[in-house]
């Protein structure tokens, strides 16, 4: 884009891991300058092995590395320099760290009134484990999301990534843009926060309001809607499998009608959306059969000509070839800080047309900025 939205905006990426790096990676896709701050050695993630070494590729893209040992006078002299001329200064470290790193908010807003301080915690601030460290599977465990998902006479099992981080950093960024809008009207910088408690908690309000409506807490169920059908079902045609929802009336008329079953639409085991829940092995079973002639990729084409929401059920190598992903330029090769050619996904926001996107990749230790401290 010849102008990005946040070109003239400079945060302090003091982050480690996932949480607040990867907001500070949404502010490089849209043009904000990001300079990540690290000690001598290096953020934690980049020392932990091939699973540290992927948070660092996808959530680093863009920023300029300085080295910095804010332990030390003259470390922290050095960053309140570059805090003096900065926006925003965005971190997840635990309350004690930062006070012993001088970063805390107390610390920063005497000093510069106008910056804005952006903080992921475990926890969030006021409660009993406001000091305690927390992770992203602490926080899937602890606020909801195992209990969840799987399986109901199954163990609880963890969504595949790191969804509490990654809710947390958008919830992070959004944040910060609304305190820069504040910034910008009144004069003033503000403490932005946020944990991985509250947004995974704020990420599952369908969930709480049905807890409020029914008096009952939902539980895991495995596929499928517990109080719509067919919802969220997986089929499995030849070996292959696709997930469809069509729970509507309309929507379930016109599924009947897609796979030759409009017999169904007489049967009183499915005539409404509680009659086909309660009847759901049924239902399943009855769809199945009607495709079994078809493979998944065709049954998926199919329904769709029918307007029925449906998805293969694929894995990276298959849908780094979505023709979808391509149009859009979803996914972008950028250049590792070991050299190599990395094919990863960039901002999820298109703006004018055109997609903010930081094709430089994750910078090497210090790279960019050097400092003697």
């Amino acid at each position: 884009m010849s102008t990005q939205p946040l070109q003239g905006l400079t945060i302090l990426d003091l982050g480690q891991y996932i949480s607040a790096p990867l907001a500070g990676q949404n502010f490089a896709d849209m043009g904000a300058q990001v300079i990540k701050i690290e000690p001598p050695h290096g953020e934690q993630a980049r020392n932990i092995g091939l699973f540290g070494d992927t948070m660092v590729e996808a959530c680093n893209r863009g920023k300029t590395s300085c080295a910095l040992d804010l332990s030390t006078e003259e470390g922290r002299a050095t960053f309140y320099d570059m805090a003096a001329t900065a926006d925003v200064v965005i971190h997840n470290f635990l309350p004690r760290t930062a006070v012993k790193l001088g970063v805390d908010w107390s610390t920063l807003s005497q000093r510069f009134p106008q910056l804005i301080c952006g903080v992921v915690s475990g926890f969030g601030r006021l409660g009993p484990h406001a000091g305690s460290p927390g992770l992203d599977i602490m926080a899937q465990a602890e606020f909801g999301v195992l209990g969840l998902t799987g399986e109901a006479d199954g163990e609880p099992q963890r969504v595949g990534f790191a969804v509490a981080d990654v809710l947390a950093s958008h919830a992070l960024t959004s944040g910060v843009l609304a305190a820069v809008v504040a910034r910008d009207r009144d004069g003033h910088g503000s403490l932005v926060e946020t944990s991985l408690m509250e947004a995974t908690v704020h990420a599952q309000g369908a969930q709480w309001a049905e807890y409020a409506m029914t008096g009952q807490a939902p539980t895991r169920k495995g596929n499928g809607q517990q109080h719509a059908a067919p919802a969220a079902e997986v089929i499995t045609v030849n070996g292959s499998s696709f997930v469809l929802s069509a729970y509507t009336d309309a929507k379930w008329s016109a599924l009947c009608r897609a796979i030759g079953r409009e017999d169904l639409l007489g049967d009183d085991r499915f005539a409404t959306n509680r009659c086909r829940v309660e009847n759901r092995p049924a239902l399943l079973e009855a769809i199945a059969d009607a495709l079994s002639g078809m493979s998944a990729v065709a049954a998926v084409d199919m329904l769709r000509e029918s307007g029925i929401v449906c998805g293969l059920i694929r894995t990276l190598d298959e849908i780094r070839e979505d023709p979808d992903l391509q149009a859009g330029g979803m996914l972008s090769e950028v250049e590792s800080s070991a050299g190599e050619w990395l094919l990863l996904p960039t901002l999820p926001v298109v703006f004018n047309g055109e997609r903010g996107n930081s094709t430089q990749g994750a910078p090497p230790v210090g790279a960019g900025i050097r400092v003697t401290n």
